[in-house]
């Protein structure tokens, strides 16, 4: 195959394949990333086209934001159980028939199924559970900075194709932009087929930074054990209080940034006068800056602790949503806005998940990550939902901004709970024991 054929020659090269692995799997986030985040600029479309409100219309997107992650958990089963490639390629065909499908919608239910349960249930076989698990079984060394770059994948995607997409339908209406997300995850699927593979040892590798090469003997467990594993995984899970604290915490940062920002930054920017190809524009700024800013997320959770890490994203995130309100919605404000709250967007990801693998078996790591992570999209369910309540509610989206500040600031101090671990952690209870 030519993934092997590959795997040879960047062998002669000193390049682990792992890193081919990244970039497939970077690519194949950002066309679901896209696919998640592109409803943002057809709110405003759809309530021309159709007449349906922000609220309807935040119902469905709510819908898909909880589906996205409550299907995490199981996804990873699924990767464990099936591989990694089979279950992204399954996630991009549900994915590509719902957008296909949508196209020709006349009806709100329509809108619901569509946007809602099938693009949430395709995107949720991938989301950030497949850059966790890709980063883990392909990567020993460098694993902080692999799953910096592959959050940062997810969230730019949601972001960096939003200027395109509002141009586009602002010329040639919303069902040509989706049009064209869907020749793009045809590209993914395409480029998964030839070269994703499920562990390192399928081309005859270690994972890269490991000595030696690692056989993972084939599951085969029947579909009710497949479907119950991860129950059985947050029982245990939920029995510590470190899961308890990183499930809340992401929940916030999912309600701060997909589900509001990703959701309604575009339309609140209508509000005040500001046409919508702008306001994606400087989402989309906000996506360069996120690139950066989880990489060095990614960087420094390889070298620093990673609670006071998620202390400092956690407060200042929740002062750049106090910020935004007051910023007049002028470019010079909206682009200090998106400086620094695009630095911060996703950068607690990396952090998060190498808690999670301090705290947690590294069998079941993929498995708890994708059950912290729904929390992340419960959250954004929740302000998804909220900020369209708020909308026709209020006539303003700021109640909903001024609330997702305030839960920034509880999650900083919140994380603060977490006990230090890793090697400092046994370092300490090893000197704590002498010293009795």
């Amino acid at each position: 195959m030519l993934a092997h054929f590959l795997s040879i020659r960047l062998g002669q090269r000193n390049i682990h394949y792992g890193w081919v692995m990244a970039a497939v799997t970077f690519l194949t986030m950002l066309g679901t990333a896209g696919a998640v985040g592109a409803p943002g600029v057809f709110i405003v479309p759809l309530e021309k086209q159709f007449g349906w409100d922000a609220a309807e219309i935040s119902s469905a997107l709510a819908i898909r934001f909880a589906l996205f992650g409550m299907m995490g958990p199981f996804a990873a089963a699924f990767m464990n159980r099936f591989g990694v490639r089979q279950v992204v390629m399954a996630s991009l065909f549900i994915v590509l028939t719902g957008l296909l499908l949508s196209l020709a919608m006349t009806r709100l239910w329509q809108l619901v199924v569509l946007w809602g349960i099938v693009i949430g249930l395709g995107t949720g076989l991938t989301a950030i559970v497949l850059g966790a698990t890709v980063a883990t079984r392909w990567f020993h060394a460098r694993r902080g900075l692999v799953v910096g770059l592959l959050t940062a994948s997810s969230a730019t995607g949601q972001l960096v194709f939003l200027p395109i997409l509002a141009r586009v339908t602002d010329q040639y209406g919303w069902q040509t932009a989706l049009a064209l997300i869907c020749c793009f995850l045809g590209f993914v699927a395409f480029v998964v087929w030839l070269l994703m593979h499920n562990h390192p040892a399928d081309v005859n590798l270690p994972p890269y930074g490991a000595d030696g090469i690692i056989h993972v003997p084939a599951q085969k467990s029947s579909f009710g054990q497949l479907f119950l594993a991860p129950l059985v995984v947050l029982r245990d899970a939920a029995k510590h209080k470190a899961f308890w604290v990183l499930f809340v915490s992401f929940f916030i940062c999912g309600a701060s940034t997909n589900g509001l920002i990703q959701t309604h930054f575009i339309a609140l920017c209508g509000d005040y006068s500001i046409a919508a190809v702008a306001a994606a524009s400087m989402l989309a700024m906000m996506g360069i800056f996120d690139f950066v800013g989880t990489i060095g997320s990614g960087w420094l959770s390889d070298r620093f602790d990673s609670r006071k890490l998620l202390f400092a994203y956690y407060a200042l995130r929740g002062l750049s949503l106090v910020y935004l309100p007051f910023s007049d919605f002028t470019l010079y404000g909206l682009s200090i806005f998106a400086v620094f709250y695009g630095l911060d967007w996703i950068a607690t990801v990396p952090p998060t998940v190498k808690l999670v693998a301090q705290n947690f078996d590294g069998a079941k790591t993929n498995i708890v990550f994708g059950w912290i992570f729904a929390g992340h999209q419960l959250g954004a369910a929740a302000a998804a939902f909220g900020g369209g309540l708020s909308r026709t509610t209020y006539n303003s989206y700021l109640p909903a901004f001024f609330t997702a500040a305030i839960l920034c600031i509880a999650a900083a101090f919140l994380v603060l709970l977490l006990r230090p671990t890793g090697e400092k952690a046994k370092l300490q209870k090893l000197a704590t024991s002498v010293s009795r």
